[in-house]
Order: structure tokens, then C-alpha cells, then sequence
């Protein structure tokens, strides 16, 4: 039996360049899935993502889906991108070790946690206030020059990781300090300033977009604080869930995420495409 990719649709062509396309999975020409492929709405045509894969219920377990995804590069090969990326359920087990045996490579995870009606203390000696004018500008340039980094050291080309910084924040902050529903606090501890801390909330969450504990001062107990801080943030704001992103590799963040009751929603894989 041959398993195949065949479009349901032209494909899709828009005006900033992105590709889309939708795609039956036959073995002999019966439908047995679907997958829909496209380029990547943040990095542009030269990333591929698949935005959809399945496979109907009789015909899995037999490498339907392995053979769809393998299709679906070679699609992607001829759309010139040089890399492809899938988000996949923290619920979808089987997904994930399909594309983990193909060769992707966890990038981040997302985070969420419940939250109760009663808002964490902070440890003894220790209190937040809102970041000034004079520190956000400083912050801020860190911030991109950090989160940058990220993205370069999981595969992501420096001037697209640059791209992606710089584009991200000004959406995120477009008015500083400012910007409605963001709270940007620094943690004091005995009256000295050892972390930051960027909360976002929309209308059913709280969302951490950045905690950072000075370098001078890691290892006290700090980023356990700066994330009760946001714990109580968004009890205080209403909100009873919070949620994250984790790089992979942060194993400190992710411990301390972990012991925090902090559980996976969904991994962002990547795979070079040779």
C-alpha cells in the first residue's frame, strides 16, 4: 500500500509571499487524514509549518502519519524553506514521539497553572513595586538582546531571531510602561532591587512573558518570589489561570516551574530541513 499527499485546493499564494495548502493523506487513493501545510506567519516563507495532521482512527498505528509528515517536508523542500515546525498537544503522546523519531527537536513549551482565590505571599523581606521610566529603557534592550539569543541558540537565524525580538516587543509594549493590562514590577529584597517581572493579562489569563532575577543575586530564592509575585498578580486582576513558555534546556526554570505546579500544554518542535 502507498501512502500519499494529494491537495485538496490550488495552492494559496498571498501578497506578503506566504504559502498555504491543504492536503488529503491517501493509501491507494482512499482519504485516510489530512494535513495542511503553510509557511510560517512569524519567519516568514522560509520556514514551513504544519499546522494540521490526521489520521482517521482505523488506519492509525501504521505508519500513516510518519509517512504523511516525511511527504510534507519534501512539499516544504519545494516551497525553497529551509526549516519546518509543528506545535504539538502536551495530551498528544503519540504525536510527539512521532515527530521526536523524525528528528524534531523540542524549541519551548508552554506552561499553565490554576490558580486559587487567595494570592501567595512573598517571602519575609521581600516586595514589589512598579519598574520606573529610568529602568524600562535598559530593561527593555536587555529583554530583546536576551530573548534573541534564545531563538539563535535553537536554530533560528540571527537576523530573523532579531526580526522576531524586536517585532514581538513593539507589539507587546507598544506604549512602554504604558500599555494597558501589563504590570512591569522589580522585586526588592531588603530594600535592593534582584529581579523584574513583565505579567500581560487578557480576558481568561494571566500570562508570564518575562521573569528575570539579577546575576548577582540567583540562587536565594528570588525567581521562587518574582513567580508568586505574578501568582498574586493575577489572583489580585481576577484571573485563576497563568500561563508561560519554558526554552528548552532553562533546567533551573523548568524545576523551579515544575515544584511550582506548573504543567506542559504544548511543545513547539523544529527540524532543518537539508
Amino acid at each position: 500500500m502507498t501512502t500519499t499527499l494529494r491537495p485538496t485546493e490550488p495552492l494559496q499564494r498571498a501578497a506578503d509571499g506566504a504559502l498555504s495548502r491543504h492536503f488529503n493523506v491517501c493509501v491507494n487513493s482512499r482519504p485516510v487524514g489530512a494535513i495542511h501545510l503553510a509557511t510560517h506567519p512569524v519567519f516568514g516563507p522560509s520556514v514551513a509549518q504544519i499546522r494540521d495532521l490526521r489520521i482517521e482512527e482505523p488506519d492509525r498505528r501504521r505508519g500513516r502519519g510518519t509517512v504523511a509528515a516525511l511527504a510534507a517536508e519534501e512539499v516544504a523542500r519545494g516551497w525553497g524553506c529551509a526549516r519546518i515546525e509543528i506545535n504539538v498537544p502536551a495530551d498528544a503522546g503519540a504525536a510527539l514521539r512521532l515527530v521526536t523519531n523524525l528528528g524534531y527537536v523540542q524549541r519551548n513549551r508552554g506552561l499553565e497553572k490554576r490558580l486559587g482565590a487567595v494570592a501567595p505571599a512573598l517571602p519575609e523581606g521581600s516586595r514589589a513595586r512598579p519598574m520606573t521610566e529610568a529602568e524600562f529603557g535598559p530593561w527593555n534592550e536587555q529583554g530583546m538582546a536576551d530573548y534573541a539569543r534564545n531563538w539563535i541558540d535553537r536554530g533560528v537565524p540571527e537576523d530573523e531571531a532579531w526580526q522576531k525580538a524586536r517585532r514581538d516587543h513593539a507589539a507587546l509594549l507598544p506604549r512602554g510602561l504604558d500599555t494597558p493590562d501589563v504590570l512591569l514590577s522589580v522585586l526588592e529584597h531588603e530594600g535592593v532591587a534582584v529581579g523584574t517581572l513583565w505579567l500581560a493579562l487578557d480576558a481568561e489569563r494571566a500570562y508570564v512573558y518575562d521573569v528575570e532575577t539579577d546575576e548577582r543575586f540567583r540562587g536565594r530564592g528570588h525567581g521562587r518570589a518574582l513567580m508568586l509575585l505574578a501568582e498574586a498578580q493575577a489572583v489580585a486582576a481576577g484571573r485563576r489561570t497563568i500561563g508561560l513558555n519554558v526554552f528548552a534546556g532553562n533546567t533551573p526554570a523548568e524545576r523551579l516551574y515544575e515544584s511550582l505546579g506548573y504543567r506542559p500544554v504544548g511543545y513547539a518542535m523544529y527540524k532543518p530541513l537539508l
